[in-house]
């Protein structure tokens, strides 16, 4: 398993710790940046990690911004990816088992650096269920497709 993450420079200390916790594990990753705390546009980040998923490149992808919300707006309006903006591990195993998300957004602003690797590794740990929740993840495909 391959993940991408990114942040916008509000988010980019605690996209740093998450990089280091999966150096830590031996986690295949690419951090697409930023580098520097210089002011950027969080959906352009959001979308290169978006686009990724959504192709298929990456199994997940991990976006952090102040609160994540925005990260979040963003990349769900990409067909085949589905974002979920998490502040607890429970959160992440619920977004992983019965949703089937792809992207994990998280806040910096929101979460510290001990809780937030704990919901990355809550997120990657969990395999999505199927059975009933497989027709509501199709659902969503049908509702992408409206677009």
């Amino acid at each position: 398993m391959k993940i991408i993450l990114a942040s916008d420079h509000a988010g980019l200390e605690l996209r740093q710790e998450l990089v280091a916790g999966l150096r830590e594990r031996g986690v295949a990753f690419e951090d697409v940046g930023p580098s520097s705390r210089e002011s950027v546009d969080y959906p352009d980040f959001a979308t290169k990690v978006a686009r990724a998923v959504a192709a298929g490149q990456y199994a997940h992808g991990v976006l952090v911004c102040g609160t994540g919300i925005g990260m979040s707006i963003v990349a769900n309006k990409y067909p085949g990816v589905r974002a979920a903006l998490c502040t607890t591990e429970f959160e992440a195993r619920m977004a992983r088992a019965h949703n089937d998300a792809n992207v994990l957004c998280l806040g910096q602003r929101v979460v510290g650096a001990g809780v937030a690797r704990a919901i990355l590794e809550a997120f990657l740990a969990t395999p999505f269920e199927g059975g009933r929740h497989e027709k509501r993840v199709q659902k969503i495909r049908e509702a992408e497709s409206e677009r």
